[in-house]
C-alpha cells in the first residue's frame, strides 16, 4: 500500500522522486516569530491606541475612524485598543447576543491590525440596557477583555519596571444617576465606595512606575460639560486619589472630542478620546488646554521607562497631535 501510494505520487508530479524534494534541514518558523519580523521598532515598548463614544452601527464617521485605525496598526507597532465608554449607542446592548455586537464592533473593526486585545470600560449609554452583557461578551470574543465592570492590568516594560492601568466604572460615582429612569436600576446596588476603596488600594500598593487610570466620565473637560453635573462628581471622588497616589495620566471618553488637558499644579494628564463617531464643541479659551479639537480621530500611546508619548490621529489618517509626558 505504501508503495503503492508512492507509486501514485511520483506519477502526478510528473516522474519526480519525493526523495528528491526532501529538505537538507528540517525549519520551523511560527506565527509568532513572522509577527516579530515585521513588527515596526521604535524606541517604545508598549503601544495602544484609545478610541472612544463610537458604537453606531458605523455611522457619523465611526467606518472613517475605524479604518484609520486599521490602517495605523498596520504601519506602527500595537498591542493592544482601549476603549473609553460609550460602546453602543443609543442604549447599549440587551445581551451578549445582541445585534449590536456585530453591527457595531465585529463588522466595523474588521482589519486584522485590530484583532488584538480591546480593553473596554462602560460609559454611561453602556447602562441603559445591561452593563453586564459587555462582561459576559469576553466569553464570547476572543479580542473583548471586560473581565468585570472595573479591573485593572499590569505591563512589563523591557527594563523590568511596570506599567499599571486601572480601568474604573464611573457611572454609579455619581449621585444624580440613581434617580435616573434609565441609569437607576443600572447603578443600584454598585457601592461606589467599595469600588473606589479597590483604587485607592491598588494604586497604593502598586509598584509601577508609571499609573495610568481609564474612566469614561472626565475630571476636567474643555467641552459643553466643563461644569456639568457629572464632571463635577467623577472630579469630587477621583481627584484626591490621583493626586495621594500618583497617577500620571487619566484617559477619558464622554465628550466627542480629542483632549489634552493639564491643570496647574496638579500631577496627573487629562486625555479625552471621544470622539469615535460623533463629534460636539470644545472651549479654546480655558487655561488647562493644552490641546483641543471637535474633529472625529482617536489616540495613539506608546510607553518606555523615560517618557509616555502621544499622538492624536484623525480619520482621514493626518497627525493631529504630538506630546510627551515625562515622569513628575
Amino acid at each position: 500500500m505504501k508503495n503503492s501510494l508512492s507509486t501514485v505520487i511520483t506519477a502526478g508530479l510528473g516522474g519526480i522522486s519525493l526523495n528528491s524534494l526532501a529538505l537538507t534541514k528540517a525549519t520551523q518558523l511560527e506565527s509568532e516569530d513572522l509577527q516579530h519580523m515585521h513588527r515596526p521598532k521604535d524606541e517604545y515598548d508598549i503601544h495602544f491606541m484609545a478610541v472612544g463614544d463610537w458604537g453606531r452601527n458605523g455611522a457619523d464617521h465611526q467606518l472613517a475612524v475605524a479604518k484609520q485605525m486599521g490602517k495605523w496598526a498596520d504601519e506602527y507597532a500595537n498591542d493592544f485598543i482601549i476603549s473609553t465608554g460609550d460602546n453602543f449607542y443609543p442604549s447599549g446592548v440587551v445581551s451578549e447576543h445582541d445585534p449590536l455586537w456585530h453591527y457595531s464592533f465585529e463588522n466595523i473593526y474588521t482589519a486584522f491590525s485590530l484583532q488584538w486585545d480591546w480593553y473596554p470600560i462602560l460609559g454611561n449609554h453602556d447602562y441603559k440596557s445591561d452593563p453586564d452583557a459587555q462582561v459576559r461578551y469576553s466569553n464570547i470574543s476572543r479580542r473583548w477583555k471586560m473581565p468585570s465592570r472595573y479591573y485593572s492590568k499590569t505591563f512589563a516594560l523591557k527594563d523590568g519596571r511596570k506599567v499599571l492601568m486601572a480601568f474604573i466604572d464611573t457611572n454609579p460615582m455619581i449621585p444624580e444617576f440613581y434617580a435616573n429612569n434609565e441609569y437607576g436600576p443600572h447603578v443600584a446596588g454598585q457601592q461606589p465606595e467599595k469600588q473606589l476603596a479597590w483604587l485607592d488600594q491598588l494604586l497604593a500598593s502598586s509598584d509601577a512606575y508609571w499609573k495610568i487610570v481609564v474612566g469614561h466620565h472626565p475630571l476636567y473637560t474643555a467641552g459643553p460639560r466643563t461644569n456639568n453635573y457629572d464632571t463635577l462628581a467623577v472630579r469630587k471622588v477621583l481627584e484626591t486619589i490621583f493626586e495621594k497616589r500618583g497617577v500620571d495620566i487619566y484617559l477619558s471618553g464622554h465628550e466627542h472630542s480629542l483632549q489634552h488637558l493639564k491643570v496647574e499644579g496638579k500631577r496627573f494628564h487629562q486625555f479625552i478620546s471621544g470622539a469615535g463617531s460623533e463629534v460636539t464643541p470644545v472651549k479654546l479659551d480655558l487655561p488647562y488646554s493644552r490641546f483641543v479639537m471637535d474633529q472625529y480621530g482617536f489616540f495613539y500611546f506608546s510607553i518606555n521607562s523615560t517618557a509616555i508619548e502621544c499622538q492624536v490621529i484623525s480619520h482621514e489618517g493626518n497627525q493631529l497631535y504630538k506630546t510627551v509626558v515625562q515622569k513628575v
